[in-house]
Parts: structure tokens; sequence; C-alpha cells
């Protein structure tokens, strides 16, 4: 269906800018199979533009802009993504995002109003929360795959409405479960008679529920990429995700280590400096150089406290970040196509601290630079390899208008909530 909006949020039609990836054309037969480097060429002064009008216009028409520009976000950055030597296309009809963006945002304002203004009411809210959750989550990832292309060929999600439920079900659980442990109306003066055993009882499942969550998170999130990345087709391909639970087990446990590891330098440090502090005290008990002494080691601490909150944030980010990342693509594949991510910890930790500083030193304005910097290091660590000639599937798939445009079923209203 042709877009009836302004000719600045158009259709996008698949382009070769300048500095695309020129590589050598592949004969792929059966059996043979086909190395498929994935490469980035936006930069950050091209995305500025992009990022600076849609910020101001964004707050201009308080945040209804705000669809419009999510569509020229993901526009720039899948036109200027290469699998091989042909881009990504994205062909989203941003007034249908700006409808998806109205019922998301009267659904969340209506959230809110319940809450605040009927607290009585504010169980049934989540209930039906948790209840339309699922399907907005399926209609958002059905709209973005839909919308994006590779040589003119639409992808697809194809996970269905029941397993959506099942995927995000352990994630309510927990709410679920306070909701039982709470009055069903806070206002109701027999609530103020609650015993001191009964508020033990209820601190003490509370306390379970949890730490239940904590331990079963690894296995809540296996679920949910199993039917996200399970659900991802192109042309007769569907994905199929292998990682196993005790894989994510692994890295939960790794990405804690890591944690605790940073954690105990940063205490070794201060206790160091706490002795050297104790030992140049003894040496010298004049009154006012103690006085000015404690301030320093007051200020040395404090920030080293501070550095506690910047360090550990982008060591464990960088280190769980990068797993996350291999483990759930290399372990998405069909029977003729597989993705492998090799995204190392080290490079990423130092691009997250460099993209840090300089947004702090240019006051926010280098973020969209750091933007494209990031996406490039994460896109150019990854590899797609194909087993047969993609031109047959590709022919296939054009005589096939299911195959071609994928299910529309979630495309009535352009849910996209960035998932």
């Amino acid at each position: 269906m042709a877009s009836n909006g302004p000719d600045d949020f158009a259709q996008t039609e698949i382009f070769k800018p300048e500095g695309a990836p020129a590589q050598a054309a592949q004969n792929s037969s059966p059996g043979n199979v086909e190395t498929l480097n994935i490469h980035f060429t936006g930069s950050g002064s091209e995305y500025f533009r992009i990022w600076i009008v849609n910020l101001l216009l964004t707050l201009v028409t308080l945040t209804l802009y705000l669809p419009f520009a999510r569509a020229r976000r993901m526009a720039y950055f899948q036109n200027n993504t290469f699998v091989g030597q042909d881009p990504l296309g994205f062909h989203a009809d941003s007034w249908k995002m700006f409808r998806g963006y109205l019922v998301v945002a009267a659904f969340g304002i209506a959230y809110w109003a319940v809450t605040n203004f009927l607290p009585s009411f504010g169980w049934i809210a989540l209930l039906v929360f948790m209840a339309l959750w699922p399907l907005l989550w399926r209609a958002s990832l059905q709209f973005r795959l839909r919308n994006t292309s590779w040589r003119g060929v639409r992808l697809a999600f194809l996970g269905d409405t029941k397993g959506a439920y099942s995927a995000m079900l352990p994630f309510f659980l927990p709410a679920l479960a306070f909701v039982g442990l709470l009055p069903i109306d806070p206002n109701d003066p027999n609530v103020a008679s609650v015993d001191e055993n009964q508020l033990k009882i209820m601190f003490a499942a509370a306390g379970v529920i949890v730490v239940g969550f904590v331990l079963l998170m690894p296995w809540f999130w296996k679920r949910l990429k199993t039917y996200q990345h399970g659900g991802y087709a192109f042309t007769q391909e569907r994905a199929d995700f292998t990682a196993t639970a005790g894989q994510f087990y692994k890295l939960y446990f790794k990405v804690g280590g890591v944690g605790l590891l940073v954690l105990a330098g940063m205490g070794t440090l201060i206790s160091a400096g706490l002795v050297a502090f104790a030992g140049a005290s003894m040496s010298n008990l004049d009154a006012a150089a103690l006085s000015s002494g404690s301030w320093s080691v007051m200020m040395i601490i404090g920030g080293v406290v501070m550095a506690l909150y910047i360090v550990v944030p982008l060591v464990v980010g960088a280190y769980a970040g990068s797993r996350m990342q291999n483990l759930l693509w290399s372990n998405t594949q069909s029977q003729r196509l597989r993705l492998h991510s090799d995204l190392r910890m080290w490079p990423l930790l130092r691009m997250s601290l460099v993209n840090w500083l300089l947004i702090v030193i240019t006051l926010g304005l280098f973020w969209p630079f750091a933007k494209v910097r990031l996406s490039r290091l994460k896109l150019e660590s990854m590899l797609v390899e194909i087993e047969g000639n993609v031109d047959d599937w590709v022919a296939q798939a054009s005589q096939d208008p299911q195959g071609a445009l994928g299910d529309a079923a979630g495309d009535f209203f352009g849910i996209d909530m960035g998932l």
C-alpha cells in the first residue's frame, strides 16, 4: 500500500551509497558455502544531521514526531548495513508507525491514570497490561521484520500468539505473585489491622519470590530468545535457536563473577589508599596535618565510589553485551543459513569508555557519533554463511506472494516498540 504521508517520510528505496563494500561475486551452487561479511557504511556526521532534526522536531511536537524520527533513524541504519554487496532495505510507512505510537501511548496513559487516580483498580490494570503486552510485542516483531528486506525480499516473523504468551508469562509470574500478596483495596480499613506475624510472612514470601526470579532469570531469558530468534524467516528459511539454558546460566554466572572481580579490584585500591594514609599519619601527628589529610582521604574515597558507579557498569556491560551478542547470533541458524558473531569485550569496552567521555565533554552532542561507532563495531563483528545459491531463493520468493510480502497481520497499526 502506498504511503499517503509527505515525501520526507516516503518508503525508502534500496540504494548503495559511496563507500559501499566492494566484494567479488561468488558462484554458489548447492553444497557450496558462501561467506558474507557485514559492513556498515554510515558516518557520524551524516547521522548527526538526522539526529538533531529528529530531536528538535520531537521536542517541538511534544513527542508526536517520535515515530517519524524512529522511521528516519531505522531507514538510515538499515540502508547503510550491507550483507555482502547488498544493503538492507527499510519499507515501513511512518504514518502507520504514528498510528501504532498513538495506540501504545493511549494504553500507557490509561494504565497511568488508573494506577494513580483509581488505585483500587490498579491490579486490574496490571492484569490488562500483562494480557496485552505479548500481543503488542509480537505485532512489533512482525512489523519490524516485514518492513526489512535484503536483495528485494522481505523478511518475516513467524512466531505465533501462543508462543508469545508462553515466552512472556514467566516474566509476569513475580508480579502476579506480588499482586496475590497485596490487599485488593489498599483503602480498606482492615488493611491497617494486619498484625506483625502476617507482615513477616508477606516479607518472607516476597523475598522468596525475588530470589526465585533472580535464579530463574537465565531460563526465562532463554525462553524469550528462543521464541524471538526462532521466529525469524527469510524466503523459505526459518531460523532455529540452538542455545541451551545451560549456556545462559554459564554466561549469567560469568557476568556476576566479572562484576565481583571489578568490585574486589576497586576495594583493594581503597584499602591500599587507607593503609598508606594511616602510615603517613603515624609519622606526622600534627593536628592540622591530620585534619587536612582526613579531608583528602574523604575526597579520594568519594572519588573512588563515584568511579565505581562508572567503571563497574561499563566493564560488566561490555563483557555481558559482547558475550550475549555472540551467544544469541551464533546460535541462530536455519538449514542453509548460519550467522556467526565474534564481538570482543576489550574493543567494546574501549569504545564505550571513549564514547561516554566524549558525550560528557560535548554535553551530549557526540551521541549520534557514538551510536554510529558502536553500530559499526557490533555489525562488523558478524558474518553470514549461506549454503546454496541465494539467487534461487530470491527467485522462488518473488514468485510466492506470501514469501515476498510476509504476514501483514501485525502491520495494520504499524506497532514498533524498538524490540
